[in-house]
């Protein structure tokens, strides 16, 4: 018995009989040989990690743009938060920790520069429609590797897949709404979770709110500082879900309601003020140049660092350039190619 067999051994021991036990999972689109040492979900974990679609999170907005500040969120501190909330979830319930971290860590992989204000600009352009949420799954099974995808198991691309529903119900019981794992359903939560307080903490320290501020009903809630609200959401789902027996995800109505609630006066008073938003207007225009100059320029397009995938359209090929720059090589691309430069003699 090699070392990954025995951790598939302890699984099927301590696990709930509710968690997606590695040696089960559906496989991959690509058959591989398996590891020795690690399950496939761990594998899942470690290719994201060291995916280079992870490594350009650190550069992408959160909330504000290009912050001076250094404790300032970015795509990728965030991602690191929601992670940690989930694989505490996931412990208390007994459910697999490793496969919770692989979809945590690979949720926001498709996230446009500008954070929504981006993602906004490609739904607009692109035939179809763009969401971050189809493009990081995209990531993970076509982009990475130079097209090659990282062949990640079934489970962790579903949770990607539906980690957010928009502003919609935290959680929908209709059908094709929620991962079909228990660990891809604490993610969809996690993310929530992770982002109202981590933003609100953000706005704070930014003067746009004070703490004194908040409604006083989410506050009866979810409490009075950052790490107890954090503290109260997490032992509420706990608590709701050990009372269905670890079959269910759940909130408390009033929990839910409350984070509803808090989400809702986020957008209010941070993410779509003036301050803010000004900033992503200007985001907007940069992004949208940028994909009309390409869409009539292919070599410009090509030159630029841009590539085109066989059977994709060029405008195909210009979403998943723009999803995936970072915040400083668009501002960068930008004035290099809409601004006179320095004369090089």
């Amino acid at each position: 018995m090699n070392i990954r067999e025995r951790i598939e051994q302890m699984e099927g021991q301590n696990l709930s009989s509710f968690a997606a036990l590695s040696c089960e999972s559906k496989g991959r689109k690509v058959i591989e040989e398996p590891c020795s040492i690690r399950t496939v979900f761990q594998h899942d974990r470690d290719r994201i990690l060291h995916s280079k679609s992870f490594r350009r999170l650190k550069h992408k907005t959160q909330v504000f743009f290009s912050p001076e500040g250094d404790h300032y969120r970015t795509r990728l501190t965030h991602t690191l938060e929601v992670s940690q909330v989930a694989r505490t979830i996931a412990r208390a319930l007994s459910l697999n920790e490793d496969l919770t971290e692989a979809i945590a860590l690979g949720h926001d992989l498709g996230h446009t520069p500008f954070g929504h204000a981006g993602e906004r600009v490609l739904q607009d352009l692109m035939p179809d429609g763009f969401r971050h949420v189809e493009q990081s799954l995209r990531v993970v099974d076509v982009l990475e590797k130079d097209g090659r995808g990282l062949n990640l198991t079934r489970e962790v691309c579903d949770g990607i897949l539906m980690h957010s529903k928009g502003r919609g119900a935290l959680l929908s019981s209709a059908p094709g709404t929620k991962a079909s794992t228990l660990e891809g359903q604490i993610v969809r939560l996690a993310d929530i979770i992770a982002y109202v307080n981590h933003d609100l903490d953000d706005a704070v320290r930014g003067g746009l709110i004070s703490e004194a501020e908040i409604p006083e009903e989410v506050v009866k809630v979810v409490g009075t500082s950052h790490s107890g609200r954090i503290g109260r959401m997490v032992r509420d789902l706990i608590e709701q879900s050990l009372n269905a027996d670890g079959a269910v995800i759940r909130l408390s109505a009033e929990m839910d309601e409350a984070i509803c609630e808090l989400r809702n006066w986020l957008f209010a008073r941070v993410y779509q003020v003036d301050h803010v938003h000004g900033d992503f207007i200007k985001a907007s225009r940069l992004l949208r140049e940028l994909f009309l100059h390409f869409q009539d320029k292919e070599e410009i397009f090509l030159e630029h660092g841009g590539r085109r995938l066989p059977g994709d359209s060029l405008q195909t090929s210009i979403a998943d350039f723009i999803a995936g720059m970072t915040d400083r090589f668009a501002l960068a691309l930008y004035l290099r190619i809409f601004l006179p430069q320095p004369w090089k003699a």
